[in-house]
């Protein structure tokens, strides 16, 4: 296997437990327009698709039908309340700020692809002190496409001047899995994460069961 020294983290369910603050922000929406809140367990099922789906789902459990310009109106509350307080209730998962320590002391460059709108995906990273291990955060809204589509990937790569034979990209669901798939990219799943179908169904290279077990792979030992 060609030598790797990119690699490019997915945000939430890979570096950080998101849902928490996710879940709270989406029923201090709901309970505004008095509709039934939502669990965390379905808050977690609905992270991955970018906060207007994210939003979409949670107002949908009241079975309650909703228009675009309306939806457009319930996100925009939506971010403005979770803006303010991103990492309230969320932290990093076990081991990150040890692991990618020792990822940057051995050189990596490292970079976030995610489908969280930038300002968010930033200050949430900023708030839990990761921002400066990445060269580039790469938001849902940062190019004009996003994951599933390779071209979020590759386009993070070619402003890092990299290829994608040179990188890993590291998530946990199967957007993730199709997104490093179709850019050709090695692809590690974290089975700890927010996966909403099951892993035998996910196309990966490699696993992880924790954050640091990254380390223990033979690509990441120099």
């Amino acid at each position: 296997m060609q030598n790797k020294d990119t690699i490019i983290f997915d945000l939430d369910g890979t570096l950080v437990d998101s849902a928490p603050d996710l879940h709270a922000c989406a029923n201090r929406l709901l309970r505004r327009y008095h509709q039934p809140t939502i669990s965390l367990k379905q808050s977690q099922s609905f992270i991955g698709d970018g906060v207007r789906q994210f939003v979409k789902s949670a107002w949908l459990q009241s079975n309650k039908e909703i228009d675009e310009g309306q939806l457009t109106k319930l996100q925009d509350e939506f971010l403005l309340d979770y803006q303010n307080q991103p990492a309230e209730l969320s932290d990093t998962y076990p081991g990150v700020r040890k692991t990618l320590d020792q990822l940057s002391h051995l050189g990596y460059k490292m970079a976030v692809c995610t489908n969280k709108p930038q300002v968010a995906a930033e200050t949430l990273l900023k708030n839990l002190g990761l921002k400066n291990y990445f060269l580039q955060i790469a938001g849902g809204d940062f190019y004009s496409v996003k994951k599933p589509n390779k071209l979020h990937l590759l386009n993070l790569l070619d402003d890092l001047g990299k290829s994608a034979s040179s990188a890993v990209m590291i998530g946990d669901n199967e957007h993730d899995a199709h997104t490093a798939e179709a850019a050709e990219t090695t692809f590690i799943i974290c089975t700890y994460g927010y996966a909403r179908i099951p892993l035998k169904d996910i196309h990966f290279d490699f696993k992880i069961d924790t954050f640091s077990d990254l380390l223990q792979l033979s690509f990441f030992k120099k």
